[in-house]
């Protein structure tokens, strides 16, 4: 609890004891009237501040001015009848009682966000000649090395060049076992070093670091508003002043004929009472924000309401296969030579030296399993075919490493491998020279991903890849996808998620890698990126990043999104028929000023602590 509420605590406490007190004293006359001004002033004071300059501004009606209207009426009609004053200041009393529990929601829920905030760094240690000097992270140059100590933020992306340790990624990833490091690893800024002093060279700007793109990320989340919230502004902005003509109208039309102008101005202040929209514009918000830090707690970055509603209304999901049901971690298999020519060791030799400059993973495995790359050999005139493979001139001779379509094209004569797994073919000046076998394991929790996912009804699962019909068939018979693409080129992969959406029914969530599935990611009516953790690619293009490999967390998206929905809809329903149900009631003088006071706050109270309970979905 912060100090403002606390204040606010004091001031309900103090007003609600003034206002038992006063009922069991006798007085009559000013003195009764000054006594029960005490309370009334003490609670709502804050509230006339800002009717007022809402008048002074010439802002549009609002919560503020109707209570204050209602009010200071009621006191009015209270001095004029020598009435009771106790219903007037109890409306501004719950009034508060509300917007006080609608305070604490807020700050539950935005305990979440603050503590994934936490994540921005303050400084950057750099070493001089007189020790460690903290400097601020926009000052520090790409290459840079800083050093980290235990306890300390890493400040920016970078590799680490000398030291060992372990890592905090809880509040960017939602996992909470240390990520152990050492020289050569890569690191992003928003982790906590646990132990051991780092020292990083920084790989990026402080302003493209990932901690700046979440923040930044986060932040704007709150201006992409779903359909609902749009709908309870617009509904708001028609209502009130709708209901306060109503009012006005109560007030003066009834007593032009039967004159009884008390009864009538009582039941317009009631209805005023009743008609503030206060549930509505509040508890829906709220609903989502929660929704929103909930998600986030969990290491799932949603990037705005209107993406958190889309997402409950998914039917059919399209998953990408590398990177997002397998580990992406590829391996050398095997290596078979098919030319006399050439021995298994000169075959992964001749791949590894034209895959050299690559960064896709396929390259890193054949460098990995031939890590001699400063050799004699010359390498020369590289290019990289779309879709196919890499050529390069080595030692004079050209040598192309990809796939079967490549092969062909060449006119090289390929052989089928017996083995699945994926097969990277080599050709030597347009011989065929033999082929290296390349795996990639599933994800531990894979299998149960795609359960989950028909769990929280899911109806229809693709995945597609530009892998070979023996190896994508493998992986959706090992997972249990019926549907499945293969050997899709990158433009292919677009074209096929199109015909996947034109056929759907309901809303298409695409999970990708987020590296190389930015166009498909982008196209989805929900772009999900997976394990995009330090991925710039990822957090630009998708909607919603998880930020670990773990492919449960999709289901677990989902399911926050349906809960979110759920109660916002409960929160709908339940406010508006409670308000047309007292209005009417109001209108025809059945409801009193307490049956308002319920109208309002009661229900207000309820929707905020029903939209309270998204924070704790996840758990």
């Amino acid at each position: 609890m912060n100090t403002k509420q606390k204040k606010n605590l004091a001031r309900i406490l103090i007003a609600a004891t003034l206002l038992i007190a006063l009922n069991f004293v006798e007085i009559s006359g000013v003195s009764r009237f000054i006594l029960y001004l005490i309370p009334y002033l003490v609670v709502g004071y804050d509230i006339l501040l800002k009717a007022l300059h809402g008048i002074k501004n010439l802002r549009g009606l609002d919560e503020n001015l109707l209570m204050t209207v209602a009010t200071l009426g009621a006191i009015a009609l209270a001095v004029y009848d020598n009435g009771d004053y106790t219903e007037a200041v109890a409306v501004m009393l719950f009034y508060q009682i509300g917007e006080w529990f609608q305070s604490y929601a807020v700050v539950r829920s935005r305990k979440n966000i603050s503590e994934l905030m936490d994540i921005r760094p303050d400084y950057a240690n750099v070493e001089t000649a007189d020790g460690l000097e903290q400097v601020d992270p926009d000052e520090i140059e790409i290459g840079t090395i800083i050093i980290v100590q235990p306890g300390e933020k890493i400040p920016i992306d970078g590799v680490i060049v000398e030291g060992n340790s372990n890592l905090n990624t809880v509040a960017l990833t939602g996992e909470s076992l240390p990520r152990e490091i050492s020289i050569g690893s890569e690191v992003i800024s928003g982790c906590i070093n646990l132990n051991g002093v780092l020292k990083i060279q920084t790989t990026k700007d402080f302003g493209e670091s990932t901690a700046s793109k979440i923040l930044e990320l986060v932040e704007d989340a709150s201006s992409r508003k779903s359909k609902s919230e749009n709908f309870i502004t617009k509904f708001a902005r028609i209502y009130t002043p709708a209901v306060v003509i109503c009012a006005v109208a109560l007030a003066i039309i009834p007593p032009i004929f039967n004159g009884n102008w008390n009864t009538w101005i009582y039941r317009a202040l009631i209805f005023l009472v009743i008609s503030c929209p206060c549930a509505l514009v509040i508890s829906i918000p709220l609903s989502f924000f929660a929704g929103i830090g909930g998600a986030s707690r969990e290491g799932i970055l949603i990037k705005g309401s209107n993406f958190l509603e889309t997402l409950s209304k998914v039917k059919t999901v399209v998953l990408d296969k590398t990177g997002t049901l397998t580990q992406g971690n590829f391996e050398v298999e095997a290596v078979h030579s098919k030319n006399l020519n050439f021995s298994e060791d000169e075959l992964l030799h001749l791949a590894a030296h034209v895959e050299r400059y690559s960064t896709h993973p396929i390259a890193n495995s054949l460098r990995k399993a031939y890590p001699n790359e400063r050799d004699d050999c010359t390498v020369e005139s590289v290019e990289e075919i779309a879709g196919r493979g890499i050529r390069a001139k080595i030692n004079g001779q050209i040598v192309c490493v990809g796939n079967e379509k490549f092969m062909d094209e060449l006119g090289a004569k390929w052989k089928p491998c017996y083995k699945v797994g994926t097969i990277i073919h080599v050709a030597v000046n347009g011989e065929y020279a033999g082929h290296v076998v390349i795996s990639d394991a599933l994800k531990p929790y894979a299998k149960q991903a795609i359960d989950e996912l028909t769990c929280a009804g899911v109806k229809n699962i693709f995945m597609l890849t530009g892998d070979s019909e023996k190896i994508a068939a493998k992986v959706a018979n090992e997972l249990g996808i019926k549907n499945y693409r293969s050997k899709l080129l990158p433009a292919d992969k677009v074209s096929e998620f199109e015909k996947i959406l034109s056929t759907a029914n309901g809303k298409v969530a695409f999970v990708g890698d987020g590296i190389n599935d930015a166009p498909v990611l982008s196209r989805a009516d929900v772009g999900i990126a997976m394990g995009a953790l330090g991925s710039d690619a990822a957090i630009e293009a998708a909607d919603v990043v998880l930020m670990d490999d773990n492919p449960l967390k999709i289901s677990k998206a989902m399911k926050i999104s349906r809960k979110c929905l759920a109660i916002v809809k409960q929160n709908i329903f339940f406010a508006i028929s409670i308000k047309i149900l007292c209005l009417i009631l109001g209108a025809v003088g059945l409801a009193n000023m307490w049956a308002a006071i319920f109208a309002d706050v009661g229900v207000m109270i309820l929707a905020v602590l029903n939209a309270i309970r998204t924070l704790i979905i996840t758990k």
